[in-house]
């Protein structure tokens, strides 16, 4: 395989059509571990904390972590990194990239009891392997304030489109799912892309976090594939008021969008979309 564009590589391959096949190439999107670690403690009693690992896209690592620690409510915002740093003992460079210690702030009080059983996020269902039930489900601080805020019908419509025209990696690949921010407008704010659709929501509530947007009160996002219930976790978690997605909901996601006072719409494409709860927020 040949590197190609970033997050794309070119595999050799043999192309079929009816009886006729022919040598040519194929973009892949590249799909490679990441583990998390944590620098948690102060002084003597700090220490390193492998937290996770997940399958993902190289490229906004920083963002996928940072969002990945804020919507598992490991912090509550940027006041609690130190800061981060791609590292790994007796690992070739390649390697190091695909570890990335995050510093978390010395004051910052971390169950690790509570964490001790790793996570496992595959990129096809995000993050799996929670210790309990109860680990499965808690709330956020943010809270989406009533009826607000409201979009047309039309502006809604057009937001794939826009979408799809930002996406360059699945252009070229077909294979990658994105999440973007759009202001009420139908303006794309921000975009990111994995191979995992949880990681790119990720991606971009940690990017969002960063440049200080958090809480997103005031914007909505559109995902590429379905709307399961930890993307409307995550979107609560950050105090998103509206998640579309292009494909369907699940019924928990529907639950946990009422109960979090969200608007909850799926099958958005093809100028049609169906409003699941929330729909005060959605206007002719």
């Amino acid at each position: 395989m040949t590197p190609s564009s970033p997050g794309i590589i070119q595999r050799p391959i043999q192309r079929f059509e009816g009886q006729q096949h022919q040598k040519g190439s194929d973009a892949l999107a590249i799909e490679e571990p990441l583990e998390i670690q944590l620098a948690i403690g102060a002084g003597a009693d700090r220490r390193r904390f492998p937290l996770a690992v997940t399958m993902r896209t190289p490229g906004h690592d920083i963002d996928l972590a940072l969002g990945f620690l804020f919507t598992e409510g490991i912090i509550g915002g940027m006041q609690d990194v130190i800061g981060w740093r791609h590292t790994g003992a007796n690992l070739d460079a390649d390697s190091q990239e695909n570890v990335l210690l995050i510093e978390l702030s010395t004051t910052l009080q971390v169950d690790v009891q509570r964490l001790s059983r790793h996570f496992y996020a595959a990129s096809s269902c995000g993050v799996c392997g929670k210790a309990s039930i109860e680990m499965v489900r808690f709330a956020g601080d943010y809270y989406p304030r009533p009826g607000l805020p409201a979009l047309k019908v039309q502006t809604l419509q057009e937001m794939p489109s826009a979408l799809r025209q930002s996406q360059s990696l699945f252009e070229q690949t077909g294979g990658i799912h994105a999440a973007g921010l759009f202001n009420t407008g139908g303006q794309l704010l921000m975009l990111r892309e994995d191979v995992g659709r949880h990681n790119a929501l990720d991606k971009l509530i940690g990017a969002a976090m960063q440049v200080g947007w958090i809480p997103l009160r005031d914007q909505v996002v559109l995902v590429s594939g379905r709307a399961g219930f930890e993307l409307v976790q995550k979107c609560a978690m950050a105090g998103i008021p509206l998640l579309a997605a292009v494909g369907a909901p699940s019924s928990l996601a529907v639950e946990l969008a009422d109960e979090s006072g969200m608007t909850l719409i799926g099958f958005l494409r093809e100028n049609r979309f169906n409003v699941y709860c929330g729909g005060e927020r959605v206007f002719v």
